[in-house]
């Protein structure tokens, strides 16, 4: 049954990423590309390492934040003294 749960939502996330536009995944004015691209070899370059520049910190913050939520997953699951769930009298 999980692994028919995990196919669904794999399916359901290629689905959505096929039927997006094309144009959503290139979210560029003309004019930007045309001052890029009219640029010398140093703008670009520039261009090229601030993207990465802007791209690194959201993602560290984004695994810290998940790294975060995997360690703590278990604290509120704790049984509570007297909860007889395993079936046991």
């Amino acid at each position: 049954m999980k692994t028919f749960t995990n196919w669904t939502i794999r399916a359901a996330v290629a689905m959505g990423a096929a039927l997006t536009p094309g144009v959503a995944w290139a979210q560029g004015c003309a004019l930007c590309y045309t001052q890029a691209a009219g640029s010398g070899a140093r703008v670009i370059a520039a261009l090229k390492s601030g993207i990465l520049i802007l791209v690194v910190p959201p993602m560290l913050i984004c695994l810290g934040i998940t790294w975060m939520a995997y360690k703590k997953r278990n604290e509120f699951n704790e049984d509570l003294p007297g909860d007889n769930t395993d079936g046991q009298a």
